[in-house]
């Protein structure tokens, strides 16, 4: 057998089972793999071989840029860590979340976002990075420059991926005002005359802008071929104008109702594994396990704990009756890679690309030990 990389004695976890045998990869790309073991390569002692995880949405690096209030971290600096974060939990593919849209409640300004975008691919083409980095465009629907800063951003980079955000109080991900003061006057710190004066100008710009730049962003995402995603439909008219404006990926619906329904209508359900290892929504919404008992999961996302994302598969393969190992790892490897058409990686096929981790798992707990993009050890 010729070939770069071979493992053997490994648990191959394939689309629908998990094989004890051996793999070849050649040219970053799986070749071979079949049963049994071979006489040379690498031993991984029964350990697992799982596809390289896909992450379509995760915001954490924001915790490497601003590591302290009033605190900036150079760029350079904080991706280059972020991106070994990510590889340390087993993503080979990252979709990097920047929020265009000037929002009222933020003070980050679009000039901060393409600064930060601009590292990224500066960073990529200098080959400082160990995972395959994409861009997800968070775009604040009701602001007032959402369309502008976007289109922008669209004109000069690369965008894989566009959700759909109305963060008006009293609606979708906080249907509770009560919930949403407590999340942004925690988050913010400001008083409760401030947090009602916002109240009364988001629901204001809501009014104003939410139908007209909505559109302009489902026009953009459409003359870009870009993939398109809606985030914290709650009702069954959110998930209508989702079906309307092709949205493939429903991120975070807030109730079993949006979930069900975007499900039956082909669009994927994503919810975060954070939810699924703490046992719930940190914002009072429906449970991800809840999600996945009534068969309508079929994506999670770390969102801001890189690491969650294998833990939450494997949370979910223990808890969940009927969804095994092999089910669930498929919700951040082949699922994912597919809503975001990538075709080429997410799962242990001859032909796929050679993104791989090697798991052991100690006490119920995957650990990662090697990580692979292309056939290249990164980790």
């Amino acid at each position: 057998m010729s070939a770069d990389l071979v493992f053997t004695n490994a648990r191959l976890v394939l689309p629908d089972e998990i094989l004890s045998g051996w793999m070849a990869v050649s040219d970053g790309i799986i070749q071979e793999f079949g049963r049994g073991t071979t006489r040379s390569g690498m031993d991984l002692g029964g350990d697992l071989l799982i596809p390289g995880l896909v992450e379509l949405h995760t915001d954490h690096l924001e915790t490497h840029l601003r590591p302290r209030p009033m605190v900036r971290w150079p760029e350079a600096s904080a991706i280059m860590a972020f991106d070994a974060q990510i590889a340390a939990s087993g993503i080979t593919t990252v979709f990097d979340c920047v929020r265009t849209g000037h929002d009222l409640d933020l003070v980050t300004a679009y000039q901060e976002v393409e600064t930060v975008v601009a590292a990224l691919a500066d960073a990529e083409k200098r080959c400082l990075l160990r995972v395959d980095h994409r861009l997800h465009v968070r775009c604040e629907i009701c602001a007032d420059d959402v369309v502008s800063t976007t289109g922008r951003l669209m004109d000069r980079y690369r965008v894989d991926l566009i959700s759909l955000m109305d963060h008006t109080p009293g609606a979708r991900q906080f249907t509770s005002l009560d919930a949403w003061r407590t999340y942004y006057g925690g988050k913010s710190g400001r008083p409760e005359s401030e947090l009602d004066r916002l109240v009364q100008l988001k629901r204001k710009q809501f009014a104003k802008n939410y139908l007209n730049n909505r559109r302009g962003i489902v026009e953009l995402a459409a003359a870009g071929r870009t993939v398109l995603a809606s985030h914290d439909d709650a009702t069954p008219a959110h998930v209508d104008e989702s079906i309307g404006d092709s949205v493939a990926i429903a991120e975070f619906p807030t109730t079993v109702e949006a979930a069900r329904l975007s499900h039956a209508a082909g669009i994927k359900v994503m919810m975060g594994a954070p939810n699924v290892v703490r046992g719930g929504s940190h914002s009072g919404n429906v449970a991800a396990e809840e999600l996945a008992r009534a068969g309508v999961l079929d994506i999670l996302s770390s969102d801001y704990v890189p690491a969650s994302l294998l833990f939450g598969a494997f949370d979910l393969a223990r808890r969940v009756e009927g969804l095994d190992l092999a089910q669930a790892l498929r919700c951040i490897t082949a699922t994912p890679a597919r809503a975001a058409g990538l075709n080429d990686r997410g799962e242990i096929a001859i032909g796929k690309r050679g993104d791989l981790v090697r798991v052991a798992v100690s006490e119920g707990l995957p650990v990662v030990r090697e990580v692979y993009r292309g056939g290249r050890r990164i980790l």
